[in-house]
């Protein structure tokens, strides 16, 4: 009964991501169980109501830890399935957990809705803002959060038409852009009883990918200098913005000497005010990214 549960979790994901390795000229599909194709047949008859909870969160479009719209969304509809939901988990106001069924395997589904900044789109196939300078799903994490969600009810349908023993878990993972959601929910404790969790992300194509992510490291860098008039009197100042270039330019000759899997991004979020004062502060972003960390 375990194994079976198992596979219809793993089934109902595969059918909302069309991860189908079937080549229909070399061999018959594989014939789905009952509880498999209970699973399915609630995912077509719940198509209307997925689509229009993705679009939903497409246009509320919210940044990483202001997902409220989304994740209250996200939480009616498995309240309206009888789902127990555990709101504001890891002090995060938008991060949730909820749980259907009992006992054991414990499957968890983790859904992401958070945006991005700058990148407001209307669904059209071309560069379209939505709202101008607006946040935008430019990860598809509109799809990513609906398909989650459909696949814990689809789960849960057949747990109760098939009297399937086992726990289905959506989790609710909140700012996933800044790597900070499921980091605070794993330091809370919300993972620990897992047997198995399963993730997936919208692309380009339809396949499985087996492995694991880069860990990440998320650090501000932050340097204070002196302000001075850039043209009166440049040499009493000290630039705050040198000192991170010079930094980046360090960390861009360094590129050479890490390993090959290793990944360094910045971005400066604060340069100064305006040329012709010699920045007091000056801010870097970087990201760190590695297959271990």
């Amino acid at each position: 009964m375990r194994a079976t549960f198992v596979r219809v979790v793993g089934c109902v994901l595969s059918v909302l991501l069309l991860f189908r390795f079937v080549d229909a000229e070399e061999k018959e599909p594989e014939k789905l169980s009952a509880a498999q194709q209970t699973a399915v047949d609630d995912i077509t008859r719940r198509a209307d109501d997925l689509k229009a909870v993705n679009q939903s969160i497409w246009n509320y479009a919210e940044v990483g830890l202001q997902e409220n719209q989304s994740s209250q969304l996200l939480i009616e509809k498995l309240k309206q399935d009888g789902f127990t939901v555990k709101s504001g988990v890891a002090d995060m106001p938008t991060a949730f957990v909820a749980s259907y069924g009992s006992g054991k395997p414990v499957i968890g589904i983790l859904a992401e809705y958070d945006a991005l900044p700058g990148l407001s789109q209307k669904t059209v196939p071309f560069r379209e803002a939505q709202t101008e300078g607006g946040a935008g799903h430019a990860c598809g994490h509109s799809g990513l959060g609906t398909a989650a969600l459909g696949a814990a009810l689809a789960a849960k349908e057949a747990i109760d038409k098939h009297q399937l023993k086992g726990t289905v878990r959506l989790y609710g993972t909140p700012a996933e852009e800044t790597g900070l959601g499921k980091v605070y929910m794993l330091l809370d404790g919300q993972f620990k009883d897992l047997d198995i969790c399963l993730h997936w992300h919208p692309s380009n194509n339809t396949n499985v990918h087996l492995g694991s992510s880069k860990a990440l490291v998320s650090v501000k860098f932050t340097f204070t200098g002196l302000p001075a008039h850039a043209s009166v009197s440049p040499e009493s100042g000290v630039s705050a913005l040198d000192a991170v270039e010079l930094m980046n330019t360090g960390v861009n000759f360094m590129r050479e000497h890490v390993k090959e899997d290793a990944r360094m991004h910045y971005v400066i979020i604060d340069g100064g005010g305006q040329p012709n004062v010699v920045p007091a502060q000056a801010t870097v972003w970087y990201y760190v990214r590695a297959n271990t960390h």
